[in-house]
């Protein structure tokens, strides 16, 4: 996925500004270059876990389906891990068609990953930065 440099900067103070939670939220595509982000409320406002509220998950689903978009990735952060896919994160990967952006801010700098997850299997995906 190739992502702008504005749409990775919004990505990285949202996940800063909601420290020591994680953040969490929606990437929607053309072709394969992310054309917006969706920030989503952490529903478990946990710095653990993320999980977006199905009422706005929906809305965020139909105005890229609307928009005449592709759901790009889902992405949230780990405030005090390394960016790669927890057991939790594996289990509730539901969209196999979908990237998976984790931003790590444990090291001070943040740190993003994108990474496939399809029947329980994780591999590091490319995530071009623009």
């Amino acid at each position: 996925m190739k992502l702008a440099r504005d749409l990775y900067d919004e990505i990285v103070d949202q996940a800063r500004a909601e420290a020591p939670n994680e953040c969490c939220g929606m990437v929607a595509t053309r072709d394969g270059k992310a054309v917006k982000v969706y920030p989503a409320l952490n529903a478990a406002a946990s710095p653990l876990r993320y999980e977006m509220d199905g009422a706005e998950q929906y809305r965020i689903q139909m105005a890229i389906d609307d928009a005449g978009l592709d759901l790009g990735a889902i992405y949230h952060s780990h405030t005090r891990s390394e960016p790669v896919p927890s057991q939790t994160d594996i289990n509730l990967a539901f969209y196999p068609d979908a990237l998976y952006i984790i931003v790590g801010l444990a090291g001070g700098e943040a740190d993003m990953r994108a990474f496939t997850i399809r029947n329980g299997e994780v591999a590091k995906a490319e995530l071009v930065i623009e």
